[in-house]
């Protein structure tokens, strides 16, 4: 099991990445996102991630209009997305994850779904001549339920499931199921709590998350791999002690 961290992009996605690995976690989630990580020099992180010894994963802008129904749209969401596959690639990702798409015209809503089933086929065919597995998070409806998960990933070949605990705690199908049904297909993790209505983004233990079941659930699948703790705090001093103490909650459940 390997814990680590999502940069903040309102701050220099360099300084995270060193902060990262001054904190001794194992790898920097990078989201490249405005208004200061919507681009980066591949070069220079690649340095700082050698030299703090730090894995990388890739997470995409949440609110790309990728699946919007019109064609221009999404070719200009695709190069977008393929510009983020270039540079999580030069820095040694092997997953990329894509945040559903809630946008389309208000008579079209029942057809979200489909959207998604008929927009990600060439997301993933690029994403993996990248050598990146594309992850899909769950977050809130429909993308919350295992049934729509199931569908999707058996209609997109090469499809995987991110799975956002903290989005499960406010969704109609708990981690409890997603663990049970889709494990298999699990390749990344995130990690941060709430209470049951909005996604807080709290430290672990001040929420309502039973985290001693979503451990257990990630172990009996059995999942070892990356756990992100998207874990924020306007305080810079509060914040490195809400991480540390959440990670040391995840260790010692683990343990």
């Amino acid at each position: 099991m390997k814990i680590g961290v999502m940069n903040n992009p309102l701050k220099s996605v360099y300084e995270e990445a060193e902060q990262c690995g001054k904190a001794g976690f194992d790898f920097l989630d990078l989201t490249i996102e405005g208004p200061n990580a919507a681009d980066v020099d591949t070069q220079r992180l690649k340095a700082l991630l050698d030299t703090c010894e730090l894995g990388i994963i890739g997470h995409t802008d949440p609110c790309l209009p990728w699946a919007y129904p019109v064609s221009v749209i999404r070719d200009a969401c695709l190069k977008e997305l393929e510009r983020c596959a270039r540079i999580f690639s030069g820095l040694g990702a092997r997953v990329m994850n894509i945040h559903p798409c809630y946008f389309c015209p208000p008579a079209m809503r029942d057809q979200l779904v489909s959207f998604q089933i008929e927009a990600l086929p060439p997301i993933v065919e690029m994403a993996a001549t990248y050598g990146l597995t594309l992850a899909f998070e769950n977050y809130k409806a429909p993308f919350d339920r295992v049934s729509v998960f199931k569908e999707m990933i058996a209609r997109v070949s090469g499809l995987k499931l991110h799975l956002d605990f903290g989005h499960t705690n406010f969704g109609k199908d708990g981690h409890q199921i997603f663990c049970k049904e889709l494990g298999e297909h699990l390749v990344h993790v995130h990690f941060s709590d709430n209470r049951s209505r909005n996604d807080d983004h709290l430290p672990l233990g001040v929420g309502t998350i039973d985290w001693q079941q979503a451990v257990d659930c990630l172990k009996s699948i059995p999942y070892d791999n990356t756990i992100t703790l998207e874990v924020f705090c306007n305080d810079p001093q509060m914040q490195v002690a809400y991480l540390d103490l959440s990670r040391n909650m995840v260790r010692s459940l683990w343990d």
